[in-house]
């Protein structure tokens, strides 16, 4: 039944604010769908999913996030790397700015949890002048239960003011901001509808708190195999950890954010978030018959008949979808699974050099945690039309508080004692880099993808290639053998060499900013020309 009162209420006088409006405290699914569309922020797609647009910006925002810099995060934090620093009174000018904006709003009000595991679950709260950003916490993250009553006083609370552009005079550099402050367990969103910002705000918090617990927070996908084996996927956002681990033949834990502590992994969340252009029946058919009612579309272009046309793009390439994890078809509704079996990096190579799955020695995975690399995918960012090589530390970097060696670390260690393998899977190019070849075909990508899980690739054995000295497959069911060598898809052997080259001095260049911080041994099995 829907909650509201007039007025103030005891979780907004915690934080020291106050409002004119109602204020709307968990409301069901329905209710939320419902008041979205009263108010005019969004409408009914033909398979029942609410169609949002995000306004300005339609993709996160690295240089509008910031971290709060005082005696709580002054040693824990990598300020050298991508955190960008935020004064104490610079937070509460903010925080007084968007408390003025919200006290004469309505305001809709999400108690929920992050974390599956019972002995790590965290309570979190998402405030928001838009009752669909409450909807997107309601499917993202994880829901009150009767075994599990909202929380009266949660870990991280979430202010989201998206109709709030921010003037100069309040040090985010632009008309939006997103400043996270551990000590006040307090994030601050405003300018920004793009509720991709909102998760990975908690994300972020988690990354910071968790190491000191003993557990790996991770970026990546999760699922089981028929033989209870877990296996998980890191990768930066259009890498394929969505499609990839909505797997038919094996359940689903979750797509994007994991822990893995003593006991095994767990998801963070309790919806997926996948990024939707070119989604179709035939190609990716768990995620297509996931979005219905309950769902979130952003920035979907919808026709007369309001059915979603996933190929247009004409807003932004990052057209996404929130949706229920009961959703898919196939599903680990425990969020929970044991040490993960395979561990597989994923990478969207734009130089085009990269074998499609290589098996990793435990120092080479090293390496190549640290190192991240793969491209940005057009629109995942403001500002990006086109795939760009990339470094990022862990697969995510944005979102890391410590140094990435505290993250290394963990994942050797918990990998040294799952007795976990290690794949690099290559979703980038084949043939010549972004522009010149074509994207690894995802029928190809899933079989390299299941003999790895099954053994079917040990079981052929591998041989070096002759780029890097990487061991391949010598061959994988359903995939031509020529695929498995990337040197032999180029028409001009030459440029392949000269793109290799290029591509091992990226690296080379990248890992000097870690190497006085890992081991020789890790050091040594970093990508080099053969």
């Amino acid at each position: 039944m829907e909650t509201a009162a007039r007025g103030n209420s005891l979780q907004l006088r915690d934080l020291g604010m106050t409002t004119s409006g109602r204020v709307y405290r968990n409301l069901s699914l329905p209710e939320l769908v419902e008041r979205a569309c009263a108010r005019g922020e969004g409408v009914l797609a033909s398979n029942g999913g609410l169609s949002v647009r995000t306004g300005k910006y339609t993709g996160r925002l690295p240089e509008a996030k910031f971290l709060v810099r005082d005696e709580s995060t002054e040693d824990g934090v990598w300020w050298k790397g991508p955190n960008q620093a935020f004064s104490e009174q610079a937070f509460e000018r903010l925080f007084t700015h968007v408390a003025s904006h919200l006290a004469s709003r309505d305001l809709y009000l999400f108690d929920g949890f992050v974390i599956a595991d019972p002995k790590l679950r965290m309570p979190v709260r998402i405030i928001s002048e838009k009752a669909w950003h409450t909807l997107f916490s309601y499917v993202q993250f994880r829901e009150p239960t009767t075994a599990m009553p909202p929380a009266d006083s949660p870990s991280l609370t979430v202010l989201v003011a998206p109709e709030l552009a921010l003037p100069p005079d309040l040090d985010t550099g632009c008309d939006a901001g997103i400043v996270l402050s551990i000590k006040r367990r307090l994030v601050l969103i405003a300018g920004t509808g793009y509720a991709g910002e909102i998760k990975k705000s908690v994300f972020s918090y988690l990354n910071y708190i968790l190491p000191e617990l003993g557990v790996l927070p991770m970026h990546c996908a999760a699922n089981i195999g028929a033989d209870g084996e877990t296996a998980v996927f890191f990768g930066l956002s259009g890498t394929g950890k969505t499609s990839l681990s909505a797997d038919p033949r094996r359940r689903l834990i979750g797509d994007d954010e994991h822990g893995w502590s003593d006991d095994g992994v767990f998801n963070f969340e309790g919806g997926c978030y996948a990024k939707l252009i070119g989604v179709s029946p035939e190609t990716e058919p768990e995620i297509h018959s996931a979005i219905r009612f309950g769902s979130v579309l952003e920035n979907v272009v919808l026709d007369k008949r309001r059915v979603p046309d996933y190929f247009d793009a004409s807003i932004t390439e990052n057209i996404r979808g929130t949706y229920p994890m009961e959703n898919v078809t196939n599903v680990e509704l425990s969020g929970q699974g044991k040490p993960p079996r395979h561990i597989v990096f994923l990478t969207l190579d734009a130089f085009g050099v990269l074998p499609p799955i290589v098996k990793l020695t435990p120092d080479q995975a090293g390496y190549h945690f640290i190192s991240g690399y793969s491209a940005k995918v057009a629109g995942t960012e403001e500002g990006i039309v086109e795939p760009q090589a990339v470094f990022s530390a862990c697969c995510a970097l944005p979102f890391l508080p410590r140094h990435p060696v505290v993250y290394a670390r963990l994942l050797t260690e918990k990998a040294e004692r799952a007795g976990s393998e290690f794949w690099l899977l290559n979703t980038g190019w084949s043939g010549g880099p972004y522009g010149v070849g074509k994207r690894m075909s995802f029928q190809f990508t899933r079989a390299l993808l299941h003999a790895a899980l099954d053994g079917e690739l040990d079981a052929a054995g591998f041989e070096p290639e002759p780029a890097f000295g990487l061991q391949t497959p010598k061959s994988c069911p359903g995939v031509p053998r020529e695929i498995l060598m990337p040197k032999g898809t180029w028409p001009d052997p030459a440029a392949y060499d000269r793109q290799a080259r290029k591509l091992a001095a990226r690296f080379e260049e990248n890992f000097h900013l870690f190497e006085k911080e890992v081991p020789q041994a890790v050091r040594a099995a970093g990508l080099r020309q053969s």
